[in-house]
Parts: structure tokens; sequence; C-alpha cells
């Protein structure tokens, strides 16, 4: 028994030994042919580039990074390498064939391979070929959807093959599809060119729909001479089948748009809407609040370099802290010794405006910040080829309804909301039995001040933070709160996602100003018919 696993050791160690020094002679086979890039002219680089193929997946770094530009040959011994520039002009470096890493070195000790737009075209290929046989069934995917829009002879070739040894479901069904595509193109035969637009049918892929228009375009032109009547009508029908389904995933995408912007402009406007809806401020600083929560996330992101992937967790209650602080002192600084003077607090605001922006300026300078979004809310959420949700705007979306719950329970099941509610209705008899008036009016605009300043951390994800970020949302945030009926919460949720989807709509009609000009004129004459909004307060609140 010892004897028979000593044997099974030492066959096990035998084949490890021979997969190392198969491995190790595909990397010495790949350098030999790499030192032909030494010197090499651009035009004998498709040659040497053809030859990498062999090498596989060894390959893929040195293709992938010649193909973006970052292979360089080091002057000193001609090794190649693979260059990532630095902040202080040097490149990091590591072997181009064992990732090893290597010394730093500035440009001037280093030659770059250059590429030109036919040799990407064969590093494309010759990438998609390579992973089309990968371990990794998202890579072969990858493969696949690259090989679908250039569906050459040697590319079919490779399919085929790959079709006999493929086991995911999804990449098996890309690859008869790309095959399906092929027949279609070059096909004469009517029974297998129907069987190519059954495979086809109900696939949103972009370049079934441009095939079937290009087939028809052809036979309308009469450049098909033997153009087949039973396969034209069935192409005619599955085109007129996808493009229903294109219309509707295409509305599907402006309701989800105009979501997103509405979960903005709610973001925005509900801080508005306590501040003046409930107070009757007109505060004109409210976009100076957003954009220094804005700044909160960029200062916390700078706060905590390495662990930039938790820093909007931070932001997020820090941003509420800064910019509700920042409310309660201009509240308790001017805006109480102008109670009952909506001019002079409009005026004295719209100062306090510029002096914010001014300050932003003096301590981070006039250019745009970039706040960096973390992994988890990079990328989508691919539904299907032609419909996609971002995972920053979904998620700004549900956090924006969070903020908004959350409110309505702080107002309605707090002692703080009850003090609110009672001096909105009736400051003098909320005084009369003991609540401290001054005190609520400096939390109510401290917390509005506070969700203007998450507003801005929720912004900060979708573009870049500036002194004037604040100045672009305060009209919108106007608009919504009179739209919605002045101190009404649910007012103001309404009229934050009709008018972000009405945007979406008008703006492929109109264009982005115009479609701002129309919105603009449709709630003036809005008011005109309904002055307290679409939800007006009732009983003493109205008063």
């Amino acid at each position: 028994m010892t004897s028979l696993v000593k044997h099974i050791l030492g066959i096990t160690l035998l084949i490890f030994s021979f997969a190392i020094s198969a491995a190790d002679e595909v990397e010495l086979d790949l350098r030999q042919i790499s030192q032909q890039l030494v010197g090499a002219k651009l035009k004998a680089l498709p040659v040497i580039i053809k030859q990498f193929e062999t090498g596989g997946e060894v390959a893929l770094p040195m293709l992938d990074a010649m193909l973006k530009g970052r292979l360089f040959i080091r002057k000193s011994d001609k090794l190649i390498v693979v260059g990532e520039r630095q902040e202080n002009g040097d490149y990091a470096l590591m072997d181009a064939l064992s990732a090893e890493s290597l010394t730093a070195l500035p440009k001037k000790q280093l030659k770059k391979v250059k590429v030109n737009n036919r040799l990407r075209m064969q590093l494309r290929d010759i990438i998609a070929r390579v992973t089309l046989f990968s371990a990794d069934p998202d890579i072969r995917e990858s493969a696949v959807r690259n090989m679908l829009n250039k569906t050459s002879k040697d590319n079919i070739a490779m399919l085929e093959q790959a079709k006999n040894v493929e086991t995911d479901s999804s990449v098996m069904k890309l690859i008869d599809l790309a095959l399906a595509i092929n027949v279609l193109t070059t096909s004469d035969i009517q029974a297998e060119r129907l069987s190519a637009l059954e495979i086809m049918d109900g696939s949103l892929e972009p370049i079934v729909f441009n095939t079937l228009s290009t087939l028809l375009a052809q036979d309308d032109a009469g450049n098909n001479l033997e153009a087949d009547k039973v396969v034209r009508e069935k192409a005619l029908k599955l085109k007129n089948s996808i493009q229903q389904e294109i219309d509707f995933y295409e509305l599907m995408e402006k309701l989800f748009f105009g979501l997103s912007l509405g979960s903005v402009l709610l973001l925005a406007a509900t801080g508005l809407a306590i501040t003046f809806g409930v107070m009757g401020v007109l505060n004109m600083a409210h976009g100076e609040l957003i954009m220094i929560g804005a700044y909160t996330a960029y200062v916390v992101q700078l706060l905590m370099p390495n662990t930039l992937e938790y820093s909007i967790l931070v932001a997020i209650p820090a941003a509420f802290l800064v910019a509700g602080a920042v409310g309660v002192l201009i509240q308790r600084g001017v805006i109480r010794f102008l109670h009952g003077r909506p001019l002079e607090t409009l005026l004295a605001t719209f100062g306090i405006s510029l002096i914010l922006q001014q300050a932003v300026r003096s301590i981070f300078s006039p250019l745009n910040r970039q706040v960096v979004s973390p992994s988890w809310l990079s990328g989508s959420w691919e539904l299907n080829p032609i419909f996609s949700l971002t995972y920053n705007r979904l998620y700004i979306l549900f956090f924006a309804l969070l903020v908004f719950f959350i409110l309505q329970l702080v107002l309605k099941r707090t002692s703080l909301g009850l003090n609110v509610r009672a001096v909105s209705q009736n400051r003098g008899m909320a005084k009369a039995i003991g609540v401290r008036t001054e005190w609520v009016d400096a939390m109510t605009f401290g917390l509005g001040s506070g969700i203007a300043g998450i507003a801005g951390v929720a912004l900060s994800q979708l573009t870049n933070v500036g002194p004037n970020l604040g100045q672009a949302y305060i009209i919108d945030s106007f608009m919504v709160v009179v739209f919605g009926g002045v101190g009404n919460l649910w007012g103001t949720l309404v009229g934050a996602f009709s008018l972000g989807m009405l945007n979406k709509f008008l703006e492929p009609v109109t264009g982005a100003v115009l479609a701002n000009i129309v919105i603009l004129v449709s709630i003036i004459l809005f008011i005109q018919k309904r002055p307290r909004g679409l939800f007006p307060q009732k009983g003493r609140a109205a008063e």
C-alpha cells in the first residue's frame, strides 16, 4: 500500500514537472519572439505579433500592454517590459512575460513599442482568439462578443472549434449566434438561412439588428439578385420584432434617467422644502450648502487615501454635520434677525452664497475636483445588450428615497418634528405653551442644511466638484418645492420625480436648454391655476 502511494506521488510530481517545463518552454519561445521587436520597423510588426498567438494565455499580458500603448524596450539590456507612468514622471516596470516587478526608470531609458490602428485591430483579433479557450467563462464570453462584430474566415473556424468543447450555456448561445450571422450573410441555401434566422430570433445584440437591416437594404436596392422572398419576409418580421423591443427598452432607459434626475432633485429640494416650506425662509445659499457637502466628500477622501472604498460611507454623516453646522451658523448669525422680512432674507442669503463660493475658491482653488467613486458604485447592471442600469445612479435613487422616509419619520415621530410642525402652524401659540421657537428654528434650518450636504455627496458621484456646483440646482430645487406644494414633503417627492422624467422626455426632442425653458414656463402657467402647488397645505398650516 505504501509503495502504491509512493508510485502515485511520483507520477503526480512527474506530471507537475512536465507542466512546469512546458510553461517555461512557452515563456522561453515567447521571449525569443519578443526580442524581434527590438529594432523592428512598423511594417514588420504584423508578422511578429502573429507569432505571439502560439503562446496562448501566457502572451496575453504582453499583447494587452501593446494594445494599450504600455509596452516598452529597456534600452540597457533590450528587455521587453510593461510600463505604468507614475506621478513623479518615472515608469513603474514589470517583465512583460514573467510579471516580475522591476526597478522604475525615467522615460529616456525606455523605448516605446509603437502601434497603429491596423496593428490594434490585429491585436484585438489575436486577444479574442486566445481568450476564446480560457478557463474563465466570462473571458470566453467577452472573446465571442468581440468576434461577433468581425466574423472573418479565421474567426468562424475558431468559433466552430470552440463550439465542440464549450460547456457554458450563455457562451454557447453567443457562439451559435455568431455562426448563424455568418450563415445568413454567406449561404445561399434557404433552409440554412431560415435556420440561422431562428437562432437570431429574440436576440438584442446590436450586430443582429444591423445584419438584418443590411440584408433588407441590399434586397431593396436590387443588389441581391437572388433574394429569397421567404427569407426576406422572415427577416423583416424579425427586424420589426427587435425594433419593438428596442423602442420599449429605450422608453425604460428614459424612465430610469428621469427617476435618476428626480432622485437628485429630491435630495437637493428636500432640505429647501424644510427651510422654505416650513420656515418660510428664502435661502439663496442652499446651493452652496450642497457644494459644501460635495467638498466634504472630497476632503474625506484626502484624509482616507488607503480606504477609498469606504470613504463615501464616512462622507455622508460628515457632510450632514458640516453642512448642518454651517446652516445653524447662518440661521443664528443672520436669518434670525430678519424674521418676517422675506426680501431682506433673500438678499442676505444671496450675499452669503457669494461669500461661501469665494471662500471655497480661496481654499480649494477655482478648479474642479474629482471625487473617486468606489468600485461598488462603478460599472452597470446589464439586463440585456441594449439596456443597463448604472450602479451609481441606482444607488442614489434608493439613497434619496431612504433619506426622504427617514426625514418623514423624524418629522412625524420625534419631539423635534412635533415642535417643527407646531411652530410652522402657529408660532405665537407654540411659544406661549413653552416651545423654544428660536431653538426649533435653528435645528430645523440645520436639518435642512444637513440634507443639502448629503445631496452634495450624491452629486459628487455624478459630476466634478466645483465652486459653482450648487448653482446648477438651486432654481430647480425652488421649482420642485413650489410645484409640489410649499411645506409638503410628499409634494416635493412627486414634484421632483415628475420634473425629472419630464425633463428627460423633452431633452431628445427640444434639447437640454429648451427643455428647461419649457418646464419653467409650464410651472409658471401651472402656478397661475394652482398657486399652492399640487399638494397645498390644509388647516392652520395653510395660513
